[in-house]
């Protein structure tokens, strides 16, 4: 009986060790690159909202051109696929400003993409946007997911 015990208990940990694993470390929905479309979804889509002085040379030879760029980043948590916006400021090709839009389905979601949300500007705003690759912030590791998808798509559209 005793060993039968040993084995259940070994046997449940081993199944919270697994699920928090997955659950800890999927980095973003299995979507690649987002397709070439004429922006007929909001999701995943980036679209520049302004273009700040339009005679900078891109950026200042940064590669990107100065601007506020937004897209939407999806991400798995354990609640099925979830969706952050994110607003980007470059000047120069660093951040100036970063600006999240929650999404939150459930509010286990909105309190972590609140957490999130307070505590990315630290995180951003006066970097180069090619060093950025958040991972957690605030206690939030899966939002970022969604926060680097949004960024690749900004990226793409800045340039």
């Amino acid at each position: 009986m005793r060993s039968a015990v040993r084995k259940s208990v070994y046997a449940g940990i081993a199944g919270l060790s697994l699920a928090g694993t997955v659950a800890g470390c999927a980095p973003s929905a299995t979507e690649s690159a987002p397709a070439a479309s004429s922006g007929s979804s909001a999701a995943g889509t980036a679209a520049p909202t302004t273009s700040a002085d339009a005679s900078s040379p891109a950026g200042g030879g940064s590669g990107y051109k100065d601007g506020t760029y937004s897209a939407d980043g999806n991400y798995v948590s354990p609640n099925g696929t979830e969706t952050v916006g994110v607003q980007l400021t470059l000047a120069s090709g660093k951040v100036t400003d970063v600006q999240i839009t929650q999404h939150p389905s459930n509010p286990n979601t909105r309190k972590f993409q609140g957490e999130f949300a307070g505590g990315i500007a630290d995180q951003v705003v006066g970097k180069n946007i090619d060093e950025l690759n958040v991972s957690k912030v605030a206690g939030s590791s899966l939002t970022s997911g969604g926060f680097n998808q949004a960024l690749e798509q900004i990226k793409s559209e800045a340039q």
